[in-house]
């Protein structure tokens, strides 16, 4: 095949200079076709200088000023010594007429066999002196012009040499060579989906040469212009897709407008057992005046742990039963719904509202009287857990659906929760919440569909948590402060990661558990809870351990959100470094929720950077979205808020954390362009309509995205 025959949809086995076994490493790295190719982008670019010699390399060193930088030399080699397996370096001397340098291998015997006293070589790597010597450490070793193939082809005679992410099979020297091989008649293919004068009012570069500077820059200031392009198109599609939804919802859907007085808001308040913060005043307000439109809402409501949110949601539901008509709560887990159920008891156990609870666990006889009360509209409020979805569940006058913690559930989750509306363009309002602050980049970009509404205020009274890390060698001390305070009538969680024992040798619940009836804790009433307790068990330990029979419960992450026991005082997590950030303060929440400040200890030796950087930025600050943006700048967007569960495909290029001047640039453009073609069914946006549902149509629903 020659480059004129070349398309994007080729087949990487079928290029002529990829070989079979190099075509199965390019495809396990899912690098299928040219197109993918074209996509796998450089993660840095070395700076390589060529015309250096181990004599200029020696003067600067002497100044000391060795610039860091990538150096190509080419000299004959004068000696080399084997290293003894892996353990020591096998090293070799290269000289290039000027002087030498010593070339150091590690982990790699193999190198003895390849190099050979008297050949002439190029060496290219980072130089440094070591101990007054000059030295390169496993550089890359290619042949001189005029001997035969040693390792790899002869450099590409680069200023910039591109760094791709690679495989232990696949090098980043095979992957861009067989790019580069392609590059110029792949980028020829590509349609722009901006039109020239869009780009230029944008200042930004076309596409085609965006990949090709890439790619192959000539120089470093081709870089950040290519990248801003690349990065501006991820952040459009996406903020085109958001705007498509909000537009959809706002234009062509309904939701029943339910008349709100200032009078029914009061009554609301009145029922709950303590005084509303401001904030939650205000963002009940907020959701009161959504309700009161036809449109139907779609708000987001997030908060710190412990900040109020249930009472909020409670409170909205509330509003559409003095409507006559019914509201939803659905949980994530039976334990939550079940933790929300008896918040629902506590604020209206002595009213006329009748709320149910529809989980799993209801035994079949009782989950039919229940369905049949619900169509008959005999149920005003119900909280329950994925069964919610299921098709017998059909509600008389659907009003308003709360989702709790929704980045658990799927796109099409809660389509079906939106569908069990009253009519074809009918739609209840939808609240959704979160106990996982959400950093501002992500809740303009991911959640730019939504109305934002923040409970920025702790209830009075909370004293905060005081948060240490400790090494598992010193935890014995903990546990003997933990018997010290539960012996004062203070109740304590303990977090493990695993139920059993595991390969990796992290804590578990069962041998945990035992360890400490026997050990620090054994004067201390202990129990289990864990996901795989059937749910009346499960209740059972809930109930004494709310009743202060127990003093401690060992458990794993089952606890994370919604369980609120003001008398527990302090948690331990054991193997903290093992947890995410976001899930490591969801569980510190469960503490410091009484008069008394709370305690979390978090017992770890972590082994990566990223798990130290948890562990100092729960002790640096209790703030929820300060923890936020610290977690989005660990584990990026992808991870953070369940994305890949979610399937929203991973940003290639656009960094959220640094790209928010990008970000609104590209919510400003895809909001004017909506408007203006709110379904892109213009010939001018045909293409960039199919980029787009390539690229979120599927995660987003953008095939219906009522």
């Amino acid at each position: 095949m020659t480059t004129s025959h070349l398309q994007l949809t080729t087949l990487v086995g079928d290029l002529p200079q990829v070989d079979v076994q190099t075509a199965r490493g390019l495809q396990a790295m899912g690098l299928r076709c040219v197109a993918d190719l074209l996509m796998h982008l450089p993660s840095r670019w070395d700076r390589m200088r060529h015309g250096r010699t181990v004599e200029q390399l020696l003067d600067l060193a002497g100044a000391d000023t060795l610039p860091r930088e990538i150096v190509e030399l080419t000299g004959e080699l004068v000696s080399v010594r084997p290293g003894f397996r892996r353990r020591t370096p096998t090293e070799a001397m290269l000289d290039d007429g000027t002087g030498v340098i010593t070339l150091t291998f590690f982990n790699q015997p193999w190198m003895a066999r390849k190099l050979q006293v008297g050949t002439t070589i190029t060496a290219t790597g980072e130089p440094r002196v070591h101990r007054g010597d000059l030295q390169m450490t496993n550089p890359k070793i290619g042949r001189a012009a005029h001997e035969p193939d040693l390792l790899e082809p002869p450099s590409t005679g680069l200023e910039l040499h591109p760094v791709y992410p690679a495989s232990e099979a696949m090098p980043s020297a095979v992957i861009g060579r067989v790019v580069h091989g392609v590059l110029d008649a792949a980028t020829a293919l590509l349609e722009d989906h901006l039109a020239a004068p869009w780009r230029e009012r944008l200042n930004l570069v076309g596409l085609a040469d965006a990949y090709r500077h890439l790619h192959r820059p000539e120089h470093e200031d081709d870089i950040p212009p290519a990248r801003r392009r690349l990065a501006f198109d991820e952040l459009l599609l996406l903020q085109i897709g958001v705007a498509m939804r909000k537009h959809v919802r706002e234009r062509t859907l309904k939701a029943p407008p339910l008349p709100v007085t200032l009078e029914i808001v009061s009554r609301i308040e009145a029922r709950l057992p303590f005084a509303m913060t401001k904030a939650q005043q205000r963002v009940l307000g907020e959701i009161a005046n959504d309700l009161s439109k036809a449109c139907p809402m779609n708000r987001l409501l997030q908060g710190d742990v412990g900040s109020g949110k249930t009472a909020v949601a409670v409170g909205a539901m509330l509003l559409a039963v003095a409507a006559e008509a019914q509201a939803v709560l659905v949980a994530p887990t039976e334990l939550l719904a079940e933790q929300h159920m008896k918040t629902m008891q506590n604020m209206l156990g002595d009213s006329k509202v009748r709320f149910e609870l529809l989980s799993g666990s209801v035994k079949p006889a009782t989950r039919r009287v229940l369905l049949e009360r619900l169509r008959e509209g005999d149920i005003d409020m119900l909280v329950g857990t994925h069964a919610l979805f299921s098709e017998g569940v059909v509600f008389n006058e659907l009003a308003l659906a709360v989702i709790d913690e929704q980045h658990r559930f799927g796109v099409h989750q809660r389509a079906t929760l939106r569908s069990k509306g009253r009519g074809e363009h009918d739609r209840p309002h939808q609240l959704v919440m979160t106990a996982t602050p959400i950093p501002r980049t992500l809740s303009v970009s991911w959640f730019g569909d939504l109305d934002v509404s923040i409970i920025d205020e702790r209830p009075p009274g909370r004293k905060g948590i005081r948060t240490r890390h400790v090494s598992p060698r010193d935890v014995s001390g903990v546990y003997t402060e933990l018997a010290t305070r539960a012996a004062q009538g203070k109740q304590a969680w303990i977090v493990v990661p695993v139920i059993d024992e595991s390969p990796a040798g992290l804590t578990n619940l069962q041998q945990h558990l035992e360890a400490l009836q026997h050990g620090e804790l054994r004067a201390l009433r202990l129990a289990a809870m864990h996901g795989r307790l059937p749910a009346a068990d499960r209740d059972a330990v809930m109930d004494r351990f709310r009743a202060r029979e127990l003093d401690v419960l060992v458990c794993t992450t089952v606890i994370e959100v919604g369980v609120d026991v003001p008398n527990a005082s302090m948690i331990v997590i054991e193997n903290a470094d093992r947890f995410g950030l976001a899930q490591l303060h969801q569980l510190r929440g469960r503490v410091g929720r009484g008069d008394e400040a709370g305690i979390c200890v978090l017992v770890a030796d972590p082994q990566t950077e990223d798990g130290q950087a948890r562990l100092d930025a729960m002790v640096d600050t209790d703030d929820g979205f300060r923890i936020a943006e610290r977690d989005l700048a660990i584990r990026g967007v992808g991870e953070l808020f369940g994305t890949k569960q979610s399937g929203m495909p991973p940003f290639r290029v656009a960094d959220l954390a640094r790209d928010l001047a990008l970000l609104r640039l590209a919510r400003s453009e895809a909001d004017a362009l909506i408007s203006a073609d709110p379904d892109l069914s213009g010939e001018a946006h045909a293409l960039l309509r199919r980029r787009l549902l390539k690229a979120h149509g599927k995660w987003m629903g953008l095939g219906d995205v009522g």
